[in-house]
């Protein structure tokens, strides 16, 4: 599967290819409405713009919808990271003691986690403050509760700040880019050099380069580590694409393929460190193995992490840097998630350019953020666990990518796709990105999904709790919202054709334009992008 970025990055390629040939139509007034439409201001914009996306499908409205998905739960995290960030300039941080209004009679200091007598049902601090003060966690997800107004007022800041980094197209995103996209490195460096030098450091790292082969014929690993593949590297969902289609047409988006996804795979892979180094001192402070600390999710980020800062020297320095760079890391995700779908629809309807863009832009974020609201709430833990599951991940994404792969593989063509992509950048890929694109991809993706299919299982959710089956049965239309217009498109197309049937399927699967057209836009909009008479 590691092969699917290049796939989909090459697909940004095809887009441009496609516009090529409507700039050749349309001849010198298509050179001014690409000029019209924006472009990076200069390459760094967009591989920084890019770096920030992949680091935190193109082609089709069920990609567009998951980009709505997403943008509804994803910047949940950042109201979460807000508020967190916020508490760190307490003189103590709240949650690295027990005597805060919100914590009960089993609440236990990190100081007696060793003591003998301490009960089984004892909780600690920094579990309290996330599920009792942050969230104020109800019993199970039927109960839904009151607004958090906090949390409401964290996600509120969140999205004028998404709004304002969107709001003037790529003229914005790309000097946003310049703090968003370098700040989290930053950061990651003081933290991994803070995380090496501590006691107990060592042992994380060898539990993090120690890998437990057990795992592998569990398949919910399987769907969540494809599921990880395709988030970090920002594949399936039109980023990229919107990203590739502001270059100009002889951009070598190749190189910058491979440029991006070792930045992407070196980013993880050094963060590792930096993460595990501080589990490690945690389970030597506490006695306790690195797997009894080491936590996924939300777990990882708003329990895990805050109680090892809370053991460091200077905690409030190190709280305060570790929420600036989740904060850092989800905006500019989100933002350029955002930048996708405006673009989507902007090239669509391009009246709704300029003014137009910034009214809609404003809309969509208003009806993101009263969906969001339901995850402010008591409950609302429980939602955004079902959404994350079903909504633009697992079932829907790994069926999105089958269907894509196969689109440029078998329809499309990988041969003719490659021409294409020699036509932009004067040299063709390696073979064996054909055989991805044709073999590969799909096989691994579809066997993945067949794989969890058989060992299905009900969600489980925050403190064991099984998604009860109404729950279910949302998560799963709301990965049909999105995988259904797979097909449904495809029949009205087809429905919609004239001729007969197999009249329609010849037409509707042949590129609108040939080989020698699609040639000739090339060489027409490589004119056009260095300005040649």
């Amino acid at each position: 599967m590691k092969s699917q970025p290049h796939n989909v990055a090459m697909c940004a390629a095809v887009c441009h290819v496609i516009t090529a040939g409507r700039v050749a139509e349309g001849q010198r007034s298509g050179g001014d409405q690409l000029q019209d439409r924006g472009q990076w201001a200069s390459k760094a914009e967009f591989l920084l713009a890019v770096a920030g996306q992949i680091i935190g499908l193109g082609l089709g409205y069920a990609s567009q919808v998951m980009i709505l998905h997403s943008c509804v739960y994803y910047i949940i995290i950042l109201a979460w990271a807000l508020f967190y960030l916020c508490s760190s300039f307490q003189t103590r941080l709240p949650w690295a003691h027990c005597n805060n209004t919100w914590n009960t009679d089993s609440c236990v200091g990190f100081e007696r986690h060793n003591v003998s007598d301490v009960s089984e049902n004892a909780t600690s601090p920094v579990i309290e403050f996330w599920e009792r003060e942050v969230l104020d966690l109800s019993a199970s997800v039927d109960h839904l509760g009151s607004l958090n107004l906090r949390l409401a007022s964290c996600l509120l800041l969140a999205w004028i700040v998404c709004y304002f980094c969107v709001w003037k197209g790529v003229k914005s995103t790309g000097k946003v880019v310049y703090v968003t996209a370098t700040f989290p490195y930053v950061m990651l460096l003081v933290l991994l050099v803070r995380g090496v030098t501590l006691p107990g450091a060592m042992d994380g790292i060898i539990y993090y380069l120690k890998p437990n082969h057990t795992r592998l014929t569990d398949p919910q690993v399987w769907m969540d580590a494809g599921t990880q593949i395709f988030f970090s590297y920002g594949i399936c969902l039109g980023s990229l694409t919107a990203l590739g289609s502001y270059n100009k047409f002889n951009n070598d988006c190749y190189k910058d393929c491979f440029r991006l996804c070792l930045l992407n795979s070196g980013t993880s892979f050094v963060a590792g460190f930096a993460i595990f180094s501080v589990l490690g001192f945690m389970a030597q402070e506490q006695g306790v193995d690195i797997a009894d600390v080491a936590q996924s999710g939300p777990g990882l980020a708003f329990i895990a992490y805050p109680r090892a800062v809370s053991l460091m020297p200077m905690p409030q320095l190190w709280a305060v840097c570790f929420f600036l760079m989740i904060i850092m890391l989800g905006l500019d995700t989100q933002f350029v998630s955002l930048e996708a779908l405006m673009m989507s629809v902007s090239d669509l309807y391009p009246e709704v350019r300029g003014r137009g863009r910034e009214v809609l832009l404003l809309l969509v974020c208003l009806v993101c953020f009263l969906l969001g609201l339901l995850m402010v709430t008591p409950g609302g833990l429980y939602v955004f666990q079902i959404y994350d599951h079903f909504s633009c991940s697992g079932a829907s994404l790994v069926l999105l990518s089958v269907c894509q792969s196969v689109a440029i593989g078998w329809i499309y063509g990988a041969d003719r796709f490659s021409r294409d992509i020699e036509a932009m950048i004067g040299y063709r890929p390696l073979f064996t990105f054909r055989l991805c694109w044709r073999f590969l991809t799909p096989a691994v993706c579809l066997g993945t999904f067949v794989f969890s299919l058989m060992r299905w299982s009900p969600l489980t959710l925050a403190h064991g709790v099984t998604a009860p089956g109404w729950a279910s049965a949302m998560g799963w239309m709301l990965t049909l919202s999105s995988v259904s217009l797979l097909p449904g498109c495809a029949l009205y197309t087809l429905a919609n054709t004239p001729g007969n049937l197999q009249q329609r399927l010849r037409l509707l699967c042949r590129p609108a334009l040939t080989d020698e057209h699609l040639s000739d836009a090339a060489r027409l909009t490589f004119d056009l992008s260095t300005k040649k008479p």
